[in-house]
This record gives C-alpha cells, sequence and structure tokens, in this order.
C-alpha cells in the first residue's frame, strides 16, 4: 500500500490546522487506499535552512535534515495541509521544501488548503510552482475550506458536505499518479 503523509504546515501556536489534518487524515484513512502517516512541521522543528551544502549534493550535515530526509524519501505521496500567509504559503513550508531535492522527486502532492474568501487557494498556487521545480506532481483536485472557523466546534473541525466529498475525488487521483510514477521513483 502506499505511504501518505499528510503534512501539516502551519507552526504558529495558535492554529487550526492540526484540527484540519486530523480530520482529513481520518478521511483517509476511512479511503483504505493509502498508509497514512501524519507529519506537523512544528514537530519537525527545522531551523531556517542552515545546511552548508546545496540538497542536490545529499551531503547533510546535520541530524534534524538527515532525519527530514529520511522521512520524506520515505513517502510515496504527500498531502499538504496548509493556510495562505499574505497571499502566500507558509515560510514554514517553503523551509522545509527547500531542505531536500531527491526525496521529493516523482512524487504526487495534494492540497488540503483553508482560509477566508479565498480558501487558501492563493498559498496553493504559490507552493505549485515550488513543487514543479522539486519534479512533483501538485494536483489539480484538492479541497478547499472558505471561512474555515464555521466550521469549528470546540477545536474540533466539522466541515461541510462539500469539503468530504472532495476528499474521495483528491485521493482517488492522488492514487492514480503514485501508481503512474512509481516507475520513476524506483
Amino acid at each position: 500500500m502506499p505511504k501518505l503523509k499528510i503534512v501539516t504546515t502551519s507552526t504558529r501556536e495558535q492554529r487550526v490546522g492540526p484540527s484540519i489534518a486530523k480530520w482529513f487524515a481520518q478521511q483517509a484513512t476511512q479511503h483504505a487506499k493509502f498508509d497514512v502517516e501524519s507529519v506537523d512541521l512544528k514537530e519537525v522543528n527545522l531551523p531556517l535552512l542552515d545546511e552548508p551544502n546545496h540538497p542536490m549534493k545529499r551531503q547533510y550535515q546535520h541530524e534534524h535534515t538527515k532525519a527530514w530526509s529520511k522521512l520524506v524519501a520515505g513517502a510515496d505521496a504527500f498531502v499538504f495541509v496548509t493556510p495562505e500567509y499574505n497571499y502566500s504559503m507558509p515560510p514554514a513550508l517553503l523551509n522545509a521544501l527547500d531542505y531536500l531535492y531527491f526525496e521529493w522527486n516523482y512524487k504526487p502532492a495534494g492540497f488540503v488548503s483553508y482560509g477566508g474568501v479565498s480558501a487558501g487557494t492563493r498559498s496553493v498556487e504559490m507552493t505549485k510552482g515550488v513543487l514543479t521545480t522539486l519534479k512533483m506532481m501538485p494536483l489539480p483536485e484538492a479541497v478547499s475550506i472558505p471561512f474555515f472557523s464555521q466550521h469549528l466546534k470546540d477545536g474540533v473541525f466539522d466541515p461541510a458536505d462539500t469539503q468530504a466529498k472532495a476528499v474521495t475525488g483528491m485521493l482517488d487521483e492522488l492514487l492514480r499518479w503514485t501508481n503512474a510514477l512509481k516507475t520513476l521513483r524506483a
């Protein structure tokens, strides 16, 4: 079964990403076509890119980079749970992407984005350009959550049916791309 890493990208103290990621992980587990693991960039706690060598050299000096490399290399696909920061992606996400190169190659990525009226979609669009440079396949299918705060009840994310239905379509497409790119990852 392909390994899916669900990455919570916001590292702010007051964040809702973990509750949305938890909901999505439950949906992905029920989908039953991926081995699901949640990853929180706040827990990964990467410092601002501090490796002396370019990631293409794979000459990692720091233990945090080696651990991050192993985690990313062990995935077949990713879903990034992301808010929008000033029309952009969270800085922790860009930093985490920039740490590595080969470990990201030929893996598909889906998005669960959240925000106000734009539902975090501007963050997704910015991230897609970075992912293609890393030879990843960002999916057009996504789960977009506008006005996310309306779906929080006592810290638990309880979405509308629209978001729940979007999960299945995105995961089905993510599985197609995961299987298609498997030969390139070999």
